[in-house]
């Protein structure tokens, strides 16, 4: 049986002992590692590997003895409570071997089996036959963020249970700029941070426990441009400066992000229709933000921006002598303030 969405959320965070087991794949190794780390944690808790309650196998073991893999699975642990058989890499070559020692699995007596694999193509031997028994379901992982629900339930996981509101769309923004091993780094960091404080988690906590990304930095000061925020501007163009950024790479990026404000500002159906056009889809905060951006400019004064950007570009490109970052620094601020200039 094939799971979706929620559903593999759901599941990996408690499996379903009922079932004999679960195939977990994706291109994303990291996100695979992961969610297959959380089942496990789920079904044998901390102490599940030191009590042997947990068995590991790869797929190139596995071709030269078959039979350890049933054997392992029909096998009675010394310590009470649910065991596990965990094979990586699993590829189609392995199918009839998994498909025997499922078929001789007993669900909820024998140990539960979790087989993690890359890509699996829609004619994949190995995922068909795990869509087509009932006794087991499928998992497929793709590059989608973790949703608002899955950041709460981690939260939860990392006792941090408490936090406000804000926090929360801090940390599923995060998810969106960085791969699921990072963001879990991150959800341990601020685990550490909070440590004994009884204080709700604040956005300004997160922001302190974030990784300070160049991507991360370019957004923000992009964004303190379109929003107006002069003094903002200074204190991430600084940042900016010590991780050593191309000014040319700042001109291109803001010019990129103003064209966009342009075309939606310019749309004849409105704001709201060209953003839903937009490709890939923007949604969450950074479509807020852009529906918040359009309105307070308007399309003849990013017009206006955009010139001042092309002459930046242009003397940046040429032999001035003027100091990069201060240049494109100077230009940034010109535009934050003809944003509240009527």
């Amino acid at each position: 049986m094939k799971l979706k969405g929620r559903e593999i959320a759901a599941f990996l965070a408690r499996p379903d002992v009922s079932r004999a087991g679960c195939l977990v794949y994706g291109a994303d190794a990291i996100a695979v590692d992961v969610k297959r780390a959380e089942a496990v944690a789920a079904l044998v808790g901390p102490e599940g590997e030191a009590e042997m309650r947990l068995e590991r196998f790869d797929g190139a073991s596995l071709r030269t003895d078959p039979a350890r893999l049933q054997d392992a699975l029909r096998a009675q642990g010394f310590f009470p409570g649910q065991r596990v058989v965990l094979l990586e890499d699993a590829t189609d070559g392995l199918t009839d071997i998994i498909a025997e020692a499922l078929d001789a699995t007993r669900p909820g007596a024998d140990a539960f089996l979790i087989v993690t694999a890359g890509v699996l193509a829609a004619r994949s031997k190995l995922r068909k036959m795990f869509e087509a028994r009932r006794d087991a379901v499928v998992c497929p992982l793709y590059s989608d963020p973790p949703g608002r629900d899955e950041v709460e339930t981690a939260l939860r996981r990392a006792g941090l249970a408490a936090a406000q509101p804000d926090a929360v769309e801090a940390l599923v923004v995060l998810s969106r700029e960085i791969d699921l091993g990072a963001f879990n780094q991150v959800l341990a960091h601020v685990a550490l941070y909070k440590l004994g404080d009884p204080e709700p988690l604040t956005a300004a906590e997160v922001a302190l426990c974030a990784p300070a990304t160049t991507e991360a930095g370019l957004d923000e000061v992009i964004r303190a441009v379109a929003e107006g925020e002069v003094v903002a501007i200074g204190r991430q163009m600084a940042r900016l400066a010590g991780q050593g950024v191309n000014a040319t790479t700042l001109c291109i990026s803001a010019t990129r992000h103003f064209r966009q404000l342009h075309a939606i500002a310019a749309a004849p159906d409105g704001p709201e229709a060209a953003l839903g056009r937009a490709r890939p889809p923007v949604f969450g905060p950074r479509r807020d933000a852009l529906l918040r951006q359009v309105r307070g400019w308007g399309p003849g004064r990013i017009e206006r921006v955009l010139s001042l950007l092309t002459d930046t570009d242009l003397t940046l490109r040429s032999s001035s002598g003027a100091p990069p970052l201060a240049l494109i620094e100077r230009a940034f601020i010109r535009i934050a303030m003809l944003r509240g200039a009527r």
